[in-house]
């Protein structure tokens, strides 16, 4: 039988199709989890999707290039949904007109603080640095992090990495931490998630407020154009 679970596991695990599929599983029963919870915060689709596939991975020691074969379609997707946010800002546009302002302002304060802020700490900490590097552009969403990160010297991989753990725990700990300092802009609080947690971030403010996600998908495209621009400079000028 254990050989008959084996030849039937590497057939599958041959096929591309098996890949996408465990990774919409994940997915979905993390989001499932999420309802079940009554929308706690704490239990993060993404986070529980991640886990889950690591697990998976590991148990069945299949590297990490031949899942990508499966789910790069996944990849592919992130480049229509960022695309896809143009809806919101154009039905929200007159609201974005009044606040170009205070929108450029905060966009120079949040990538400048989550650059030097990563950056400050790893180097303080003794960080090597090509972990400095790949750590600067963490707050930006994937494509355009292991972009930034391999033309500044460091690894796009680990930049991934650290991409997805930020954008999680933003998505996490936004909303539990606006609510505590008493901040009930819709239109800050969905600014600042979409800086400091890019996609991630983006996703989770639309699941509380509409206002809160178009702001948040305002920043997660104005913070890559920034971030792309600013950590090449810094790097540059301190590193």
């Amino acid at each position: 039988m254990p050989s008959v679970v084996t030849e039937v596991w590497v057939y599958l695990s041959a096929n591309p199709l098996l890949w996408l599929t465990a990774t919409m599983v994940a997915y979905i029963s993390g989001h499932w989890l999420y309802l079940k919870s009554g929308e706690n915060p704490l239990v993060n689709s993404v986070a529980i999707a991640v886990i889950a596939l690591i697990a998976l991975l590991w148990a069945t020691d299949t590297d990490y290039a031949r899942y990508f074969d499966g789910a790069q379609f996944v990849h592919f997707m992130l480049g229509p949904a960022v695309v896809a946010l143009a809806v919101p800002l154009y039905e929200h546009r007159r609201e974005l007109r009044r606040t170009i302002l205070p929108i450029v302002l905060a966009l120079l304060a949040g990538a400048t603080t989550a650059v030097l802020s990563a950056v400050g700490i790893a180097a303080a900490l003794g960080a090597s640095m090509e972990t400095i590097t790949s750590l600067a552009p963490k707050s930006v969403t994937s494509p355009i992090a292991m972009g930034i990160a391999e033309r500044i010297g460091g690894l796009p991989s680990l930049t991934a990495g650290l991409v997805i753990i930020t954008g999680i725990l933003g998505a996490i700990i936004g909303t539990p931490l606006f609510n505590a300092m008493g901040m009930k802009d819709w239109r800050a609080r969905g600014f600042a998630m979409g800086v400091t947690a890019h996609g991630i971030g983006t996703a989770r403010a639309f699941q509380v407020n509409d206002v809160a996600g178009t702001f948040a998908a305002i920043a997660l495209g104005l913070n890559g154009v920034a971030t792309a621009i600013l950590v090449p400079l810094l790097v540059v000028l301190f590193l």
